[in-house]
């Protein structure tokens, strides 16, 4: 039994995973598939991956291309979620802001510098035709951190994944002022070089395996009623999230990737590009 270290956010894009593994299907071609939920996102998957902490990693695509360019020994080997990451934007609920205009010089709450909700303030800003320089960040960690900043005051706004905070926006501890989509697919497969050269073979069934439950997902039954279950979601935010999110099945495609590099190098978030080998691995 091949033992992988798997990790990704607590959030419904990977309930695929863990159907995977409750049904034994990995187990079936010996893989022990050991999946671990990162809460702080993307910035501590990229630490984990860095540290061999993990081997595989579920994770937002600008985060994994930014860590991979900035020496992380990993490769993109597939984009697991097609559509675009909706970020909602949210304050406190009591905050005095009222608009995303009156967020402009405001400090955002991030899990940690390099993650989604630091990188995607960037973006947004460039929406908005904000002066980057001007951003101010305070590190929250998780979701639980974000709650207890925008409620105290340290930190004025917070980006997260819509669907997840709605239940948040429902019960009053946030308002949320705006959306923020990705420009490119959310998220992608990563997995250590050294993993891939030694075990080719085990990513590859990996891949197969997650892509065959994926390709099917929205068809199993009462599938919205289970999400809107297990992620304490009303069921019409469950049903609207699944008609947005496209899962995939195929390799990252080399266009996509400079469209990213570029906007993250203008963005001033990478200093240099990396080349298409460089970041991705098909296998």
């Amino acid at each position: 039994m091949k033992t992988v270290k798997i990790v990704g956010v607590p959030e419904h894009f990977n309930l695929p995973w863990q159907m995977c593994i409750d049904n034994g299907e990995f187990e079936q071609v010996d893989i022990d598939l050991q999946w671990t939920d990162i809460p702080e996102g993307t910035g501590k998957m990229c630490q984990m991956l860095r540290d061999g902490e993990a081997d595989i990693a579920v994770i937002l695509t600008e985060g994994i291309v930014k860590d991979i360019v900035g020496g992380n020994p990993s490769s993109i080997v597939q984009v697991y979620v097609d559509s675009p990451l909706i970020w909602g934007i949210h304050v406190g609920a009591n905050s005095k802001f009222q608009s995303l205009d009156d967020i402009e010089n405001a400090k955002a709450a991030i899990s940690r510098y390099g993650s989604g909700s630091h990188l995607m303030a960037y973006v947004n800003a460039q929406n908005q035709n904000w002066n980057t320089n001007n951003l101010q960040f305070e590190i929250v960690n998780t979701i639980d951190g974000a709650v207890e900043s925008l409620t105290n005051g340290t930190a004025d706004y917070f980006m997260w994944e819509r669907f997840m905070t709605k239940p948040l926006v429902d019960s009053g501890v946030f308002r949320r002022v705006a959306d923020c989509p990705t420009p490119w697919p959310c998220f992608v497969i990563a997995v250590r070089n050294e993993f891939i050269e030694n075990n080719f073979q085990t990513v590859d069934l990996i891949l197969n395996i997650i892509n065959n439950t994926t390709a099917d997902f929205k068809d199993i039954p009462s599938i919205d009623k289970t999400l809107a279950s297990k992620y304490h979601q009303q069921l019409k935010d469950t049903q609207e999230w699944l008609s947005l999110t496209k899962w995939s099945q195929k390799p990252l495609e080399e266009k996509v990737l400079n469209k990213i590099q570029n906007q993250l190098f203008d963005l001033k978030i990478i200093d240099k590009k990396g080349t298409f080998a460089e970041i991705v691995k098909v296998v």
